[in-house]
């Protein structure tokens, strides 16, 4: 199919709407944070109008230095480890019968349907020494008595890696399924073993899809709000956290905007390079 260029103004109308709504409810707040974020903090009060540049250079402080890189650490360390686990999960999913693959599905949407309340919850009981895994290790005897595992920064970690690996599923599904078959059969007739065969042949052609993944995944554990705060201690605490910090009980709205603007341009700036990918992947 050819694509073809709008011709008049009607052609635009099934996208006016949606860009209508884009423009209310992003491009006006998003604007009017952009406001706030240069406004001046006033001691004993609120804020007022100004144009100063002193709240985004607390991003040089020392603190809030480490916290944005622990954020943006984090955040990749998800995103590998989902895109690690979830490319040949995803391989295996499509290989799979149809039947399978729609269970498979299913489960992973209604993970989605979960709230991040929900799910932080359910891993601080998992993890717990109450009534966690660990009981489980001191039942048969692996260990003498069970412990704690959360609060801790493996337990962030493990919550918002489940909660961002069947994203990382579906959005591989596609490319992976539309991957030709007879590569890999080639490969084994020549004399490839499977996992060679994967690595050396599904990998490569996926390398687009593969970091396209990457980044939307990024994108997604940047926003993590509630895991770090309920399975983690104040130092695995991420730049989300510190945004409602700053807004609500430090009362500094001008530096929580300013923290906002930042990590929204970030994650702009990522969701476009992944679409520029997934448009090369496309042709």
């Amino acid at each position: 199919m050819k694509r073809e260029k709008p011709r008049s103004a009607a052609d635009y109308l099934p996208v006016a709407f949606p860009a209508a709504m884009l423009a209310v409810f992003f491009g006006v707040p998003f604007g009017i944070m952009v406001a706030i974020s240069f406004f001046r903090r006033v001691q004993g009060g609120f804020y007022e109008p100004d144009f100063v540049l002193a709240n985004y250079g607390r991003f040089l402080s020392v603190f809030f230095g480490s916290v944005l890189g622990f954020s943006l650490e984090l955040a990749a360390l998800v995103a590998v480890i989902c895109v690690a686990i979830g490319t040949p999960f995803t391989y295996l999913l499509t290989r799979m019968p149809r039947r399978w693959q729609i269970g498979w599905l299913v489960g992973l949407l209604a993970i989605l349907a979960l709230s991040e309340v929900i799910i932080g919850f359910a891993w601080s009981t998992l993890l717990s020494r109450t009534a966690g895994i660990t009981n489980l290790l001191a039942a048969v005897g692996l260990v003498r008595e069970a412990w704690s595992l959360s609060p801790s920064f493996g337990a962030v970690l493990t919550g918002m890696v489940y909660q961002a690996f069947p994203y990382t599923v579906l959005v591989l599904f596609a490319p992976v399924s539309r991957l030709d078959p007879s590569i890999v059969e080639a490969a084994r007739t020549l004399g490839a073993s499977p996992v060679r065969a994967f690595f050396n042949l599904v990998i490569p052609t996926l390398r687009n899809a593969i970091l396209a993944t990457i980044i939307l995944v990024f994108v997604f554990a940047l926003g993590s709000y509630l895991l770090p705060q309920l399975l983690g201690r104040p130092q695995h605490w991420t730049l989300s956290v510190l945004i409602t910090d700053q807004a609500i009980y430090q009362s500094n709205l001008p530096f929580a905007a300013a923290m906002a603007v930042f990590l929204v341009l970030i994650s702009l700036s990522l969701v476009g390079l992944a679409t520029l990918l997934a448009r090369r992947e496309a042709t």
